[in-house]
């Protein structure tokens, strides 16, 4: 599911802004700054009006983006994929700015099923990601997040409650290539492993201040009640979703994460 951004009007260009406020009269000010308003008012309710789509999309998009991230040459390292309990999918993360920036993905996540993690690829989790900053900034892209949750320790946090990157939960910048070494310092130290692609680039990217959450009512869409993202996860079956299971499957069939990090 694609979207497209509404240009912004020529007045709204920050050079014009910055170039003729001085000159302004009162009145022409006031209509500035209710212009300036109402697009903030944008940014906050945007991924509401804007970038609304179905679980069953959200499934399609996921699978998509996952696939196109496992098919690049020297991209997502197998040995670390191997090693996740878990994997979150974010396709086509919204971000958009004036001033206050923000951004806005709904995506999904699967684990690993079993007590240790350690059976096959169970059923998806509907997720959130969100997050925000505050510059002089003006834009907007759209970008799939890929995210490798590497110790159960990480796993049971999301499932459990919303995570912010970087404070409820240690996240770095993956490594890619497909000869990186699992024994990375990013992978010894983190929880969670971020990647991002982008207009055809794909590399680790820091999410730090972003917040994972589960989405419920999406969930609820998917399975036909309310249900918790653990017991979607340990429950392991049904909902849809089936072809991004089958993609990780695929590729990672086995969890080799060292066994003492698994007790």
């Amino acid at each position: 599911m694609t979207t497209a951004f509404p240009r912004l009007p020529a007045e709204l260009k920050v050079e014009n802004y910055v170039t003729s406020t001085n000159n302004c009269t009162g009145k022409e000010k006031i209509n500035v700054m209710r212009v300036i308003l109402r697009l903030l008012i944008l940014i906050m309710v945007g991924p509401a009006l804007l970038w609304a789509d179905t679980a069953k999309e959200r499934l399609e998009d996921s699978a998509r983006a996952l696939e196109e991230i496992l098919n690049i040459p020297d991209g997502l390292p197998k040995a670390l994929l191997n090693k996740a309990e878990c994997v979150a999918v974010m396709p086509s993360v919204k971000k958009i700015a004036f001033v206050i920036g923000g951004s806005y993905g709904r995506g999904v996540l699967v684990c690993r099923t079993g007590d240790k993690f350690t059976g096959p690829w169970g059923a998806p989790a509907m997720f959130r990601l969100e997050g925000g900053s505050i510059g002089f900034q003006l834009g907007g892209n759209a970008t799939d997040f890929l995210l490798l949750v590497m110790n159960p320790r990480g796993a049971e946090s999301l499932l459990h409650s919303k995570v912010k990157l970087g404070a409820d939960a240690a996240a770095a910048a993956g490594p890619k290539g497909r000869d990186a070494m699992a024994a990375t310092d990013a992978y010894m130290r983190a929880e969670i492993l971020t990647y991002s692609r982008s207009r055809g680039l794909f590399a680790g990217v820091s999410l730090e201040g972003s917040t994972l959450r589960q989405d419920n009512e999406a969930n609820e869409e998917v399975y036909g009640r309310k249900i918790t993202a653990e017991e979607i996860v340990k429950g392991g079956k049904g909902g849809g979703g089936q072809r991004v299971v089958s993609l990780l499957q695929q590729a990672s069939p086995k969890n080799e994460s060292d066994p003492t990090s698994l007790k």
